[in-house]
């Protein structure tokens, strides 16, 4: 699963920082699972007409376009962090048999780790693509925490008990 490769992470208010190369890297996971497994692409949008970022129609919305130029299964677009909810793609992967999905995309803290969750809740297996996955960092009133460490803790969290945290060379040798 490519989760919200869209513009918005590159051109928009939201740019991914960390980590280097996530963006490679998630075009070579796409690339090894041509033929091998199927690929969905997961593209958020935002219904209310009020949120600044991710509405339909507009750049910032629009998939990177390294990702739509790639093959893909499937295109599930969200509504919500999740990518499980008020969409089809448990369905569709209960259609073909698919009981692992392996995450890829942005924002690791966000969309990523909860569409990892939604998937184990479901009695999936998760495969959760370190370095094919990306954040920035973050400041609010809660506080402030880097890129680096806002990536790395929900990798340590997801390894815990919900995911296998790998990289994209140890994933591709596997395929």
């Amino acid at each position: 699963m490519v989760i919200d490769v869209q513009n918005e992470y590159f051109t928009g208010a939201l740019p991914i920082t960390h980590p280097v190369g996530h963006l490679e890297k998630i075009l070579a996971a796409m690339d090894a699972a041509v033929g091998k497994v199927p690929t969905i692409v997961i593209q958020h949008y935002f219904p209310d007409p009020d949120k600044p970022f991710f509405q339909k129609g507009t750049h910032g919305w629009e998939l990177h376009p390294e990702i739509k130029s790639r093959p893909h299964d499937l295109l599930i677009e969200k509504t919500l962090p999740g990518s499980f909810t008020g969409t089809s793609l448990e369905e569709r992967l209960r259609e073909n048999d698919i009981d692992t999905v392996t995450i890829a995309g942005y924002m690791t803290h966000m969309c990523c780790d909860t569409t990892a969750r939604q998937a184990v809740h479901r009695g999936l297996t998760v495969e959760f693509l370190s370095d094919a996955t990306g954040t920035l960092a973050l400041s609010n009133e809660a506080g402030e925490v880097t890129a680096e460490e806002l990536h790395r803790s929900i990798l340590c969290a997801q390894q815990m008990m919900l995911s296998e945290v790998l990289d994209v060379k140890t994933w591709v040798k596997r395929l």
